[in-house]
């Protein structure tokens, strides 16, 4: 498996690799994703406008392979520890990224939303163009209510830790309940069996679902 060109960053699971100054060639070091799968959800929602990376067929055929558009700009996690952005502004963006989404009727059913199920801060890029999201590997459809869920346990594990970031992670928190949402007891539980579930969580982050569902149903309006 060649790998294309230098080593851009890595996350939990991919590496990312500059192809030239307008592509990057993102790779599952796990193996278990389905690229060709990811890239048709981007470019489903792209077709209803909706920010995020274009993409094309990886010359590899591999389903751990992505290539899709060179992105310039930090991501919103990033914005945030430069002081570029406050917390309350980042929950604001996130909160309206998400409810744009959930104007996206599924690819299978048009009754069904398309939901990113991973949006969070540093999976939001702040371009000269404007915020675009990445990393849909865990995108699929359904009710919005568990995307909202998703996006609010997320925070909120953050929020109730020993993290230096929890206080403004509970702004941030705060600031996308306090949207017009479609967030649900239903959604919420359903998020938090998903999170507990995540093999790539630490012990440390599992035992903090619990104060993070009671943070965010406390401020659920």
């Amino acid at each position: 498996m060649p790998v294309t060109g230098r080593l851009l960053g890595s996350g939990r699971t991919a590496d990312v690799y500059e192809i030239d100054e307008a592509w990057v060639l993102r790779r599952d070091r796990e193996g278990w994703g389905d690229a060709a799968a990811e890239g048709a959800v981007m470019a489903h929602v792209r077709e209803y406008g909706y920010p995020a990376p274009a993409v094309r067929t990886s010359p590899s055929c591999s389903r751990t392979d992505l290539v899709m558009e060179r992105l310039e700009g930090p991501t919103m996690l990033q914005a945030f520890a430069a002081g570029t952005l406050d917390a309350e502004e980042a929950g604001a963006v996130l909160a309206r990224l998400l409810r744009a989404l959930h104007a996206v009727p599924g690819r299978v059913s048009a009754d069904a939303r398309i939901l990113h199920l991973d949006l969070h801060p540093d999976n939001v890029m702040l371009t000269p163009d404007g915020p675009r999201v990445i990393d849909w590997a865990n995108a699929e459809e359904g009710d919005p209510g568990l995307d909202w869920g998703m996006s609010a346990v997320i925070l909120a594990q953050v929020a109730v830790s020993a993290q230096p970031i929890a206080a403004p992670a509970r702004t941030m928190l705060a600031a996308l309940l306090a949207d017009p949402c479609d967030l649900t007891e239903e959604g919420l539980a359903q998020a938090l069996r998903r999170r507990a579930a995540n093999p790539t969580m630490s012990r440390e982050e599992t035992e903090l679902l619990g104060p993070a569902g009671e943070l965010i149903r406390s401020l659920m309006v």
